[in-house]
């Protein structure tokens, strides 16, 4: 087992592949500095006080501040403080061996220790790497402070991200996925220039992704006073290590977006990525405010995995007036499978004979064109004549994707030999990491009264049944109306507007799910995630989930706050399969720990619960951090009594049992 992770830690890595963040100034211009990053980083008690002993551990209160500063700690603690140099290491994985770079100087090369790196298998190195801890900080939203313990995987060498290939995205892939189990979140640090391709190519390679992929960088690097890394860094960093957020996302100027829809719109001001088609996941101001109505949400039950290939016969053509055919037809010759074709406006291009020719010819042999717009903000559609004659010859609308992220999706769809043609065009158009809009069928329309007034009856009346002994079940009747005397004992006189009856579901329906979750009432679980439709038990538990932004998180994932526990949490520990079952289809995380830092595979596992512990494993939970120190203590109790059950069902989990001990019985 790795070692015991404390339950107000969480550890993030970052991957630094390079870019103006860690650059220093060169004869010509910002050059990248091996182990620059690194060094000011472990210098910084911002970001790493192993000692929790800096001004920032300490200045949260006054009584704090005063006893830290009249303590005499408040003098710069040393690098080479032998306190801190025996602080732990965490294992990394790479695909390539870590030594310090050949460009170094020979006596800063005789300096700096070469980590110990072992070949794992074929192109995969293990090395223990120094880890830095950020100072404790409150939770965004909760009552416990937390910190943040991380280690930089530092490239050799470092891209200057204009230099970034289809490779490297693969690569950046790879190590998440070597590291996914030692690690709660993962920072890819990132040049600006190219981010967005990056951002938009990780987000599909990443499948099934359960934890947090956070892209960032700088416009200015942290070697200058006045910089926008600092923030940059610390912004990824906290959000990483607080938040649960299932997507590969890029973080830039006090702002968190969806990785595949970002696009870089400045060179020189500090906000220079926008999300113009869809809103950001979450604003860093006073507050941390995460939108969780937006983020997605996991319903497969498939284990995470990085897909490792990227097709390179991918092309983008920006249309321009006067456009030759021959221009057009280049593009589409052999090896080229797929074109990304930007065109005017809402979907429209040339309407001349020639050129539409060449457009379906080259369809009609299987290339696959996909038509995004120009415009920075706004959707193709067939809305005029123009746009509809593409649609003719074989072209793909791409909805409202960025260019960045429409030839990405190419290169990750045409990857894949299992998908035909077919399955490729009508994956197009199909949100696999919400990189595109749905066209919406009809507008909503605002609630009437009756309408509110009808679903808190529900809520309540589920409430209830679900809080009350079996043999009494009152009746609940909420009304609009003011009651007559005959009927004032069994009628509530309610008038609520829409935004009260949404706080009073907010408010109830947290504690609805978890008493469901507790009593494995698969119909009240179906009432709080998918109260529009009633599946019955044959249909199929893939349901569009209802949010509340009042809930923290969602509310398939909210927090009990006494214990810290999710609705998972609770089904796991009272061994209800179909519970599990259920949440997982409806995003629940399985990474998620409680206030003691457990997951819900843990007390499946020491309750001795099989069929759910083999369910959680299959999504991809593991043992890790918290957990480890209480299953050695659990496989100890369990050898000495002889009980082959226990062990069986931890070797499930994914401990490795001694050999010798004795075997599940019949």
């Amino acid at each position: 087992m790795e070692l015991s992770q404390p339950p107000d830690e969480s550890r993030v890595l970052v991957i630094y592949t390079g870019g103006t963040i860690g650059m220093l100034v060169g004869h010509q211009g910002y050059v990248p500095e091996p182990d620059f990053l690194t060094e000011t980083l472990r210098s910084q008690n911002r970001f790493h006080d192993p000692l929790q002993d800096s001004f920032f551990a300490n200045a949260g209160t006054v009584q704090g501040f005063r006893e830290w500063s009249s303590s005499g700690r408040s003098s710069p603690q040393t690098s080479d403080s032998p306190t801190v140099i025996a602080h732990r290491t965490l294992p990394v994985r790479s695909t390539r061996p870590l030594v310090r770079s050949a460009s170094l100087a020979p006596n800063r090369t005789a300096e700096l220790k070469q980590p110990d790196c072992v070949k794992i298998s074929e192109n995969v190195y293990e090395a223990q790497l120094p880890s830095l801890v950020t100072p404790r900080s409150k939770v965004p939203g909760g009552t416990r402070s937390k910190s943040i313990r991380y280690a930089v995987l530092e490239w050799n060498p470092l891209l200057d991200s204009s230099n970034f290939s289809l490779n490297d995205w693969i690569r950046v892939a790879t190590e998440i996925e070597l590291n996914y189990q030692t690690f709660d979140a993962f920072v890819v640090l990132h040049g600006t220039d190219t981010m967005s391709y990056t951002s938009s190519a990780l987000s599909f390679l990443l499948e099934d992704l359960g934890k947090t992929v956070i892209l960032t960088g700088a416009q200015i690097p942290m070697s200058q006073l006045r910089n926008d890394a600092v923030d940059n860094l610390m912004g990824a960093l906290t959000i990483a290590g607080h938040f649960i957020i299932p997507e590969c996302c890029l973080y830039f100027n006090h702002t968190l977006y969806r990785g595949n829809r970002v696009s870089k719109l400045s060179s020189y001001s500090l906000s220079a990525f926008d999300s113009p088609n869809f809103p950001p996941l979450v604003n860093v101001g006073i507050d941390i405010v995460v939108n969780w109505d937006n983020v997605i949400r996991q319903t497969s039950l498939r284990r995470f995995k990085a897909h490792k290939e990227m097709s390179p016969h991918v092309a983008t053509l920006r249309l321009f007036p006067g456009v030759t055919t021959a221009t057009v037809s280049a593009f589409f010759m052999p090896p080229i499978r797929g074109v990304v074709l930007e065109t005017f406006g809402a979907g429209n291009a040339p309407q001349r004979p020639d050129l539409l020719k060449v457009i379906k010819e080259a369809c009609d042999r299987g290339v696959i064109v996909v038509a995004i717009s120009q415009c920075v903000k706004g959707s193709v559609s067939a809305a005029y004549e123009t746009g509809q004659t593409l649609l003719k010859a074989g072209v793909i609308p791409g909805s409202d994707m960025t260019p960045e992220c429409a030839l990405t999706k190419l290169c990750y769809l045409l990857s894949k030999p299992e998908l035909s043609t077919k399955d490729i065009r009508e994956s197009i158009g199909i949100p696999l990491r919400g990189e595109l809009t749905r066209p919406a069928s009809t507008a909503p329309g605002q609630p009437k009264i009756d309408d509110n007034l009808e679903k808190i009856q529900d809520v309540l009346a589920q409430f209830v049944r679900l809080s009350s002994p079996a043999s009494v079940v009152p009746k609940i009747t909420v009304s609009s109306e003011l009651p007559d005397v005959a009927t004032q004992e069994a009628t509530a006189p309610w008038t609520w507007t829409a935004a009260e009856a949404a706080t009073t579901e907010a408010v109830l329906l947290p504690f609805l799910i978890h008493l469901a979750a507790a009593r494995d009432d698969l119909e009240s679980l179906k009432f709080c995630l998918a109260p529009s439709s009633k599946p019955d038990a044959s249909s199929n538990p893939v349901i569009e989930v209802r949010q509340y932004g009042s809930v923290a998180g969602d509310l398939v994932n909210c927090i009990d706050p006494a214990a810290g526990r999710s609705p998972l949490h609770v089904a796991a520990i009272n061994g209800n399969l179909r519970s599990v079952d259920f949440l997982l289809r409806c995003g629940a995380l399985v990474h998620l720990r409680d206030i003691l830092g457990h997951t819900a595979l843990y007390y499946a596992t020491r309750q001795g619960y099989e069929a759910v512990v083999e369910q959680l494993v299959q999504v991809g939970a593991t043992l890790g951090g918290t957990d480890s120190s209480y299953v050695d203590f659990a496989i100890s109790n369990a050898l000495q009594s002889r009980d082959s059950r226990s062990l069986s069902t931890w070797a499930k989990a994914g401990v490795t049992i001694p050999e010798g001990s004795p075997g599940p019985t019949a």
